[in-house]
């Protein structure tokens, strides 16, 4: 079926439009046309009623959401349970994020999405690894039990063929370099995070294939007068892209709008870091054997370590706006184009255009998301 979405404030690549239907047919989007065009009166019409069709949001960073952990249940049907909870906020991709654990359990995540994404679960781009290998001085809510340096067994499975994405999140001093660039050539996508890494360390990481940061500014050293550590280094570097937590609770407004400044356009994105509590009714989980709490948005130990988010990316889009003071936009880029082009789906995903998945969502003048299609079948 040929579907027609017609009368939306439409994001383009080239800016806002009001005077364009986006034509849809199976998965892709055939054309961006004038209502008036032929095609458009073939097809069956959805009218928009004025709202705003943007690209669907991707996050690259998804630990859990309706209710579940991918930790306490790396398999095909959490991974759908935590696709579906995120849609209802705008998310039409995501990875999957296994926080660190036991390498059994990452070989039964690895598992999980290749066979998630077999059967087409919605969504699925595939997996973020965020850890083992990472430091016990900046490990967060991580348990430092499980961290560790890679074997050749186990770059061997990171470096296996995969479907789709795979992201892994390591601490650049933790892990020698020759193995970074061994991830990076067999197309890992490398990220620096939960690392005490000084400045030169993490230089060295990037020029070993080190392509992007997990949660800016979170976890990692930060950027000093006379040691610029990984914070410095990161936004020093005009090649590699950043994720920005932005739930008012992880970094200060006036930090994400310096580093934003300081970076060139394109290489920040928006992450939730999300845990169960998305999407879901339960405010508590349990992660490592202790009892996480969300309130007021913010997901934290009993002790007060941060735990992840409440964050979904809806509500990442309007903090970009009116807590930083983005344009909207911009924002909307952040959690779609920006990811992507990270991803290296540039080409194919986050962007309203002819021959791009047609990933989309409709979102009011609240910034509530009224609707989405994921590869071209609504919600």
């Amino acid at each position: 079926m040929t579907l027609a979405l017609i009368n939306g404030r439409i994001l383009t690549p080239d800016g806002w439009r009001n005077d364009l239907a986006v034509l849809v047919d199976g998965e892709r989007i055939v054309d961006l046309l004038p209502p008036s065009d032929s095609r458009i009166s073939n097809a069956t019409t959805h009218d928009l009623q004025g709202a705003m069709l943007l690209p669907g949001f991707i996050d690259v960073q998804v630990n859990g959401g309706g209710g579940v952990l991918f930790n306490d249940a790396p398999t095909v049907e959490t991974i759908r349970r935590i696709g579906a909870a995120h849609r209802r906020f705008g998310t039409t991709a995501f990875l999957p994020t296994l926080v660190s654990d036991r390498v059994d359990v990452m070989r039964a995540a690895l598992a999980a999405v290749e066979q998630a994404m077999a059967e087409g679960v919605p969504g699925v781009l595939g997996i973020h690894l965020e850890g083992p290998y990472l430091a016990p001085a900046r490990k967060g809510v991580h348990d430092p039990k499980f961290f560790h340096t890679p074997d050749s067994e186990e770059l061997a499975l990171l470096c296996a063929p995969h479907r789709g994405v795979r992201l892994l999140t390591l601490a650049p001093e933790r892990v020698p370099l020759d193995s970074i660039g061994s991830l990076a050539a067999a197309g890992v996508i490398v990220c620096a995070g939960h690392t005490a890494a000084d400045y030169a360390t993490t230089r060295a990481a990037l020029a070993a294939g080190v392509r992007g940061f997990t949660h800016l500014f979170n976890a990692m050293t930060p950027f000093g007068s006379r040691e610029p550590g990984v914070v410095g280094a990161a936004l020093e570097d005009a090649d590699s892209w950043c994720g920005l937590i932005v739930d008012g609770h992880h970094v200060h407004p006036a930090s994400l709008r310096v580093a934003i400044a300081a970076k060139a356009r394109g290489k920040m994105l928006l992450v939730t870091d999300a845990m169960p509590p998305v999407g879901s009714d339960h405010p508590d989980f349990v992660l490592n054997g202790e009892t996480i709490t969300a309130k007021d948005g913010i997901c934290q130990t009993a002790q007060g370590v941060l735990a992840g988010s409440a964050l979904d990316m809806a509500t990442a889009v309007r903090n970009a706006v009116q807590l930083l003071g983005l344009p909207l936009d911009e924002a909307v880029r952040m959690a779609s184009a920006y990811p992507a082009d990270f991803l290296g789906l540039g080409a194919s995903h986050g962007r309203l255009a002819a021959g791009y998945r047609a990933d989309l969502v409709v979102m009011d003048g609240d910034y509530r998301v009224q609707q989405s299609w994921i590869g071209g079948v609504a919600d």
